[in-house]
């Protein structure tokens, strides 16, 4: 049986934890003002000023005649801020805030490269016990909600194609049982959301929808999760129903933007 691949440490360090996404911020969405920072990290707005001129000593930021911080050249997929990602993140996030209002647990968003699934945007919940921002993180994306309702959407070929042997030579454990998978892709299909119930992190769940453009093509995954004690399978149904009329709305957002 395959482990959660995620675990909190032991001991987490703040100020690492900070840079790191204010790092993830500015790579995905192009630049942020050390205010900014300081309220998405939440934070003051001193330490997130020592936190940026860290990253711009390492070269993993640099500053604009602005006073703008953009990601430096040590990130090397930095987005500027009308890329695809961009784009989908900022009309998102109002979506997930109402998701949140809602149903006060964390929602996400997430899109898949490859086998890879990334959260592109993390709105957490005001319960004390509550699953954190995964903003930034990246994950197998057969172990995610998002990444197997992504996944869903290849044929046969593509998804032969995304989990080629040839890839996994070095790491052959990292690669999913692809007859197990296929069965359990039909099945999100047939449903038209996912459920997964700690297979990124222990004690972890999530419930997730897919979010599609104007030509029915897949663009990400909106999810919600919460610590499984609070989860209740009777729920389900209104979860999904309250995450499909978010994913709507944000969908109607995006055929007017893009």
């Amino acid at each position: 049986m395959d482990k959660p691949l995620k675990t909190p440490p032991p001991y987490p360090i703040a100020s690492v934890d900070h840079a790191l996404r204010a790092a993830a911020i500015l790579q995905m969405e192009g630049g942020a003002t050390v205010s900014q920072i300081a309220e998405r990290l939440g934070v003051a707005r001193s330490t997130a000023h020592r936190i940026l001129a860290m990253l711009v000593f390492r070269d993993f930021a640099v500053q604009d005649e602005d006073r703008l911080y953009r990601a430096g050249p040590v990130l090397e997929l930095a987005a500027h801020s009308q890329s695809l990602v961009s784009r989908l993140r900022a009309a998102a996030l109002p979506h997930l805030h109402r998701v949140v209002d809602l149903l006060d647990e964390t929602a996400n968003l997430t899109v898949r490269t490859g086998d890879t699934a990334r959260f592109i945007a993390s709105v957490e919940c005001r319960q004390a016990l509550r699953v954190g921002s995964r903003e930034g993180m990246v994950f197998p994306a057969h172990r995610t909600t998002a990444g197997l309702l992504l996944l869903a959407e290849l044929s046969h070929e593509e998804l032969d194609e995304v989990y080629d042997p040839e890839r996994y030579r070095d790491r052959p454990a990292d690669r999913p049982d692809l007859a197990r998978l296929r069965t359990e892709l039909k099945r999100l299909r047939r449903n038209g959301f996912a459920v997964n119930k700690e297979r990124s992190e222990r004690g972890l769940i999530a419930v997730g929808v897919p979010v599609r453009d104007r030509d029915g093509t897949a663009l990400a995954g909106l999810s919600v999760s919460m610590p499984t004690v609070r989860y209740d399978p009777r729920r389900l149904q209104s979860l999904v129903a309250t995450l499909d009329a978010a994913t709507h709305a944000l969908e109607t957002d995006l055929a007017e933007r893009f």
